[in-house]
Formats: C-alpha cells, sequence, structure tokens
C-alpha cells in the first residue's frame, strides 16, 4: 500500500514537473519569436528620442540619457506629415475601394461560374503573382503617358490622350481593371470563399426568380463581409507602404512613400541639427527611423482595430502556411 501511494506521488510529481517544462518550452518560444518580430519597432522607438550626443556615444545603445524630441519634430515638419498623411490616405482609400470592388466581382465570377477556358484564365490571374512587375510596368507607365481608350479620346482633340502620371487616374485605372498591385492575390482570395459556398444558396435564390446579379447583391456579397474586409486592408496597408508604383506614376505628389525616400535630403536642406550634421551616418539613421515609424504608426492603430476581420477573413479565403 505504501509503495503504491509513493508510485502514485513519484508520477504525479513526474506529469508536474512535463507539464511545467512545456509550458516553459512555449513560454520562451512565444517570447523569443515576439522579440525577434518587435526587435525592428524597439530600435526606432528607441532611437527617435536620442539626442545627437547620444547617436555618437556608443554606450547609449537601447535607452537614451538626453531625452529630446527635437529629431521627431524636425523630421515632422520635414515630411510635411499632416498632409502627406491625408494624401495617402486619400490615395490608398481610393485604390483600396476599386480593388475590392473589381476583384469581388471577378472573383464570383471564377468562383461560381463555368465558361470556356475557365482554367486558363485564372491560371493568368495566379501567372500575374508570379511575374515580376517590372516586366510589365515599361509598357504600363508609356500608355499612361499618353492614355487613350480605343482612340475614343482623339475624337474630342486629344490626338496623343492624356497623361496619367502625377495623377490619381493611373491608380484608378488600375484598380478599375482588377490590374493593380496585387490584385492577383485578391481575387485568388475571394475566389476560394466564394467557391467554398454551398451551390444550393444559388439554387434557391433562382428558384424565388433571381438573377445573376440580385443573388450576387442580396445572397452572396452579404455573406463575403469578412473575406472583403481581409482584401480591403491588404491593399490599403500594401498601397500606403508601397513605393515602386508610387514613386513611377506619383513621383511629384505628396505621400508618406515619396516623402520618406526624400527626407535625408529635406532634413539637410532645413539645417536643423547644427550639433550633429544630417548628413552623418548616425544622423540618417535616425531620421529614416523617425519617418518610418511616422509611416507606420497609422496602419498599427488600423490593425488593433481590425485584426478580428483579417483573422477571419484569411481563415475562411482558405489560404494556409
Amino acid at each position: 500500500m505504501t509503495m503504491t501511494k509513493h508510485t502514485i506521488k513519484r508520477r504525479l510529481s513526474k506529469s508536474h514537473i512535463r507539464k511545467w517544462g512545456f509550458r516553459l518550452i512555449h513560454f520562451v518560444l512565444v517570447f523569443g519569436i515576439c522579440f525577434i518580430i518587435l526587435y525592428p519597432l524597439i530600435v526606432k522607438f528607441c532611437t527617435a528620442f536620442k539626442s545627437p550626443n547620444d547617436l555618437l556615444d556608443k554606450t547609449v545603445i537601447y535607452v537614451p540619457r538626453e531625452f529630446t524630441l527635437t529629431a521627431i519634430q524636425n523630421v515632422f515638419r520635414g515630411m510635411n506629415y499632416p498632409q502627406a498623411l491625408l494624401n495617402t490616405l486619400g490615395i490608398s482609400l481610393l485604390v483600396s475601394g476599386l480593388a475590392v470592388a473589381s476583384c469581388t466581382l471577378v472573383g464570383y465570377g471564377f468562383g461560381r461560374f463555368q465558361f470556356p477556358l475557365k482554367r486558363f484564365w485564372f491560371a493568368m490571374v495566379i501567372l500575374t503573382m508570379i511575374i515580376p512587375p517590372q516586366v510589365v510596368f515599361l509598357p504600363t507607365y508609356l500608355h499612361f503617358r499618353n492614355f487613350d481608350i480605343l482612340g475614343l479620346l482623339g475624337l474630342f482633340g486629344l490626338e496623343n490622350g492624356v497623361s496619367l502620371i502625377n495623377n490619381p487616374g493611373s491608380f484608378a485605372v488600375l484598380g478599375i481593371t482588377a490590374m493593380g498591385f496585387k490584385n492577383g492575390l485578391y481575387i485568388y482570395m475571394i475566389q476560394q470563399f466564394f467557391r467554398g459556398l454551398p451551390k444550393e444558396l444559388e439554387e434557391a435564390a433562382h428558384v424565388d426568380g433571381a438573377g445573376h446579379f440580385r443573388t450576387f447583391f442580396r445572397i452572396f456579397l452579404p455573406s463575403a463581409g469578412s473575406i472583403i474586409g481581409t482584401v480591403f486592408l491588404f491593399s490599403f496597408i500594401w498601397q500606403w507602404t508601397d513605393t515602386y508604383y508610387t514613386q513611377f506614376f506619383m513621383p511629384n505628389a505628396e505621400l508618406l512613400s515619396n516623402a520618406l525616400l526624400n527626407i535625408g535630403y529635406q532634413i539637410t536642406s532645413m539645417g536643423t541639427n547644427s550639433t550633429l550634421s544630417a548628413a552623418s551616418p548616425a544622423a540618417l539613421s535616425q531620421i529614416n527611423n523617425i519617418g518610418c515609424l511616422l509611416v507606420i504608426i497609422p496602419l498599427l492603430v488600423l490593425y488593433a482595430f481590425t485584426q478580428k476581420i483579417f483573422v477571419e477573413g484569411v481563415e475562411r479565403s482558405g489560404i494556409v502556411g
């Protein structure tokens, strides 16, 4: 009897140790992954409040000795942050809204209808995710520089078309035609969602006399709120941080991405740092870190309020890995 009790206690002790051992390993792994993800933000945040003396002091790594907001104020003015923020918000909303509208229609067509060469055309959609954008960028740029639709603008005296460079119209055209940045991925996500819905919904709507468009707007579109929200967030965030398309199609626009690329020159021309030259590597690193923080802070706030929609949309789209 005594041996039995002793054996039970020993097994319980081993089980208890094993359970807490797994918890400790789990905590260490999660903490390590979180630290790796957050480390760049921690470095940028700590660097933003350093004085010029702290930047030159090799012993100051994270916590500044001379806490100051001067560098943040200089970058804020150099980027003309309020105006650039509003312009970027407007462009991102425009592109995201048009991308969601066009990609939802295309994805619904691929997900619910059968038509000739369907697999071929869907392969072309997937191909847009594989081909580097640099391959099609030059013809797209030349087309937008003298934009015309089947020569129709020539009937109104615009022989050379209209220029969409430095004009939001370039992004609007890409959004409307579902040929914008990452639109192939959006179409794939939406197609996966609609394909997973039961066919009985469509059959019941047709029995009630609803056509294809009414079925789409009354039945399928209301049920696609999570995936549409996810696609909108993807499009909004990628457009917000895009530098490639923005730099070529709207190089002179006062946007956050353009301001971030030119912030070093702007601060140098302002001559606001008398202790440490703004052209020095330490100062340029601080300027770029602060600029990156100012760009991503609105996105962090947005994600904090929309992460539930984002997670639900990714899960229901069928994308794994």
